[in-house]
């Protein structure tokens, strides 16, 4: 029999739709032991707050976080809030006994991570981080045709995510919309924001990282703060790129900015293997692109796989084959898989222990673009 499980919702903002919309749809499409209950969402603005929450179908509101977490009525807390204030959300969180999904990426830093994995680990709370790409079919049907062998021994991991949003200089930082442009609120830029999707599904993929070897760079040094309306230094990045050595001894090269005129959101990846190669493009979402070389002469080439079939990962619960889903519905199977984790010994990942391991790449990234030296993980 379902059983309810009564959602806070803290902040609600772009992603706080998204997460609310896999709540939304997962017992539509998924047999799954809970059905979520959007009890109550919580923000600063109560008449945004109260909006969002008539839209969405939320029964009530909060405006203090804190308040949210001491109610009995509610199972498990979602973090969207900007990334400054996940480490104290999340640890009041663990210790009032509640299931925790926290945006990513996990934390500001790994020392702050390490806080937050103590505590979830200490209460004995299920926990999860939302590295949503892990649940798109052709990114799960990735990682399986990797587990079975096929690709054989892997050379080389490459990946880029690319914007253009920030290209204006006279785009200020901070406040509700821009927090990702202000250092206090983000911690990083683009390696926080963009690359830790990079890292996380690379990590999944293709195991840990050992050293890094990273340059980032700022294109406009200062910005006006939507906070104080003065002109401030800018202490994110707005690009980075990094080489590194995973720990099966392939090379991964990986690139995100912000400055890329033409691209909205561009995320691919692509790993060369011994027998074979895959490459993947957020674009083309539900297409998976598989190069054989044991394959014979004449019928050797890259062959797009159109996973859509109900054979392939999570597609059996959508539509008939050859009719694709899309970005929205890696919320649905993040929240499907981790409703079917809870109560059990094996959770779905990423946990916090595993977003901590992205956090510390992304810790060694940003150091050795400081340091200008190769830098261990």
């Amino acid at each position: 029999m379902t059983q309810p499980l009564n959602i806070g919702m803290i902040g609600y903002g772009f992603m706080g739709r998204a997460h609310t919309n896999g709540y939304k749809r997962v017992n539509d499409f998924f047999d799954v032991p809970y059905r979520p209950v959007l009890k109550a969402a919580c923000g600063r603005d109560a008449e945004k707050v109260k909006a969002f929450a008539d839209n969405w179908g939320y029964e009530s509101i909060e405006v203090d976080w804190r308040k949210l977490i001491a109610r009995d009525d509610i199972d498990a807390v979602d973090i969207c809030t900007p990334n400054n204030l996940h480490k104290e959300i999340a640890i009041a969180c663990a210790e009032a006994g509640k299931i925790i999904l926290c945006e990513k990426p996990l934390a500001m830093n790994a020392a702050e991570g390490e806080e937050m994995c103590q505590a979830v680990e200490k209460a004995g709370v299920d926990n999860i981080v939302w590295y949503n790409y892990r649940r798109v079919p052709a990114v799960t049907l990735a990682k399986n045709i990797i587990a079975s062998g096929n690709l054989g021994r892997i050379f080389h991991y490459r990946a880029n995510f690319l914007q253009d949003w920030t290209i204006d200089d006279n785009l200020p930082q901070g406040g509700a919309a821009l927090w990702r442009l202000d250092a206090a609120a983000a911690g990083s830029g683009v390696t926080g924001d963009l690359l830790a999707h990079c890292i996380d599904t690379a990590l999944w993929l293709n195991g840990s990282i050992e050293n890094v070897t990273a340059m980032t760079e700022t294109f406009v040094k200062e910005r006006m703060h939507n906070l104080t309306g003065k002109v401030q230094k800018v202490s994110i990045d707005d690009a980075c790129t990094f080489m590194c050595r995973f720990e099966n001894g392939s090379l991964g090269l990986f690139e995100s900015t912000r400055y890329a005129r033409g691209h909205k959101a561009l995320y691919t990846f692509e790993i060369n293997g011994e027998h074979a190669s895959i490459k993947w493009d957020l674009h083309d979402l539900h297409r998976l692109e598989y190069f054989d070389h044991r394959l014979e002469g004449d019928m050797r080439g890259w062959r797009s796989i159109h996973v859509s079939d109900g054979d392939h990962p999570y597609m059996g619960n959508w539509w008939v084959p050859g009719l694709q889903i899309g970005y929205e519905h890696s919320f649905v199977h993040q929240v499907k898989d981790f409703l079917e984790s809870l109560g059990t010994d094996q959770p779905a990942g990423p946990t916090f222990r595993d977003a901590l391991e992205t956090q510390r790449v992304c810790d060694a990234v940003l150091a050795s673009a400081k340091s200008l030296q190769w830098t261990n993980v």
